[in-house]
Order: C-alpha cells, then sequence, then structure tokens
C-alpha cells in the first residue's frame, strides 16, 4: 500500500504523500530520537527525512519498499546532523525506555499496577537496560531495529547497508550474549548471597 501511495506521490498526489506522512511519523521520530536523545533534535530528523524522500521520490525503487527506503534516508540524515553536531554516546543508548520496553515480554507489560507490580518491573527494566547495554554497538542496532521499529531482517539489512546473513547472525549471537550476560549475572547474585 505504501509502494502505491509512493508512486502517487511521484506523480503529484500531495494527499498521497500526506497520507504516507501520517502513517511513517510516529516511528520515524522514535528512530530519529535514538540517534539524537532531544525531541527537537529528532523532529528536526523526522521532518529533514520526508523533505528528502519528497525531493528523491523519482529515485525510489518499488521493490524494495518505501518503510525501508524512508528509514534509510532518515538514518543518514540522523549521521549527517550528528557530523556537525558532536558526537552521539551510544552508551546512552541502553537508557531508552521505549526500547527496554520493547524487549520486557507482553505478560510483564500489561501487569497490574501495584506497588509489587511497578516495583518489579522498574527492577526488570534496569536488569534487561543494564545487558542491553553491555551488548556491542552493532548488535543493539539490529535489536533496535527489530523490536523497536518492527522491521523484518530483510529491511534492518537495507536500512544499514548490511547483508541479511551479517544481520541474522548479529541477531542470533545477540540473544546468545544477552542469555549468557544474564546466566552470568544471575550467578555473581547467588555467590554474592
Amino acid at each position: 500500500m505504501d509502494e502505491k501511495l509512493a508512486i502517487a506521490a511521484r506523480e503529484g498526489d500531495d494527499a498521497a504523500f500526506a497520507e504516507l506522512i501520517r502513517r511513517h511519523a510516529d516511528a520515524l521520530f522514535k528512530f530519529a530520537y535514538r540517534y539524537m536523545r532531544t525531541e527537537a533534535d529528532a523532529e528536526d530528523i523526522a521532518q529533514e527525512t520526508f523533505v528528502r524522500a519528497w525531493r528523491n521520490l523519482k529515485k525510489f525503487d518499488v521493490e524494495k519498499g518505501f518503510r525501508t527506503w524512508l528509514f534509510a534516508i532518515a538514518k543518514n540524515a540522523a549521521l549527517d546532523a550528528i557530523k556537525k553536531k558532536k558526537p552521539f554516546l551510544f552508551s546512552q543508548f541502553g537508557e531508552d525506555a521505549d526500547v527496554i520496553d520493547a524487549l520486557i515480554p507482553r505478560a510483564s507489560r500489561n501487569g497490574a499496577d501495584s506497588p509489587d507490580s511497578l516495583f518489579d518491573r522498574k527492577a526488570l527494566r534496569d536488569r534487561i537496560a543494564a545487558l542491553f547495554a553491555a551488548l556491542p554497538l552493532a548488535y543493539r542496532k539490529v535489536f533496535s531495529l527489530r523490536y523497536e521499529d518492527d522491521l523484518k531482517f530483510r529491511e534492518i539489512a537495507k536500512a544499514l547497508g548490511e547483508p541479511i546473513d551479517t544481520v541474522k547472525s548479529r541477531h542470533r549471537r545477540g540473544l546468545a550474549l544477552l542469555k549468557e550476560l544474564n546466566d552470568r549475572g544471575e550467578a555473581l547474585r547467588d555467590n554474592a548471597a
């Protein structure tokens, strides 16, 4: 459906492009926020992304998918802005509550809001944040695009400019590393008790 709208927009249908903006604005803002770390900068990147997309609609390849193309533009816009500003500290990436929420099982997110459950949820979020922060950057990028942005592996590969097998391998290795880090942390707590 996005591809049809993009084709219509390319042919001058402003309403079609407005619909594409409506569909992707929130996800694009969240994506940009993880790079920029401020709402104002994320809004600027989202706006810049849509401007670049509008200007380059003629270059859009329907076979590659609009969402993937749009997120690749957003990534490039964010990296351009970061180069102009200051270096982004990816160590802060693990503190992003939305990413942590994506990693918490749905049952944990939908539990009752009793003080005990809120405390347990906070402890779980803190634990996941620590585990996530310990992952290498390449793994964190794949996890973020997969679980926060709900991209498929093929879309992640295109957005990162990496082969799909590399993305799948990083995902698999990242999961194994998360389990290993978690197990190691539990063993240290057991030995301290």
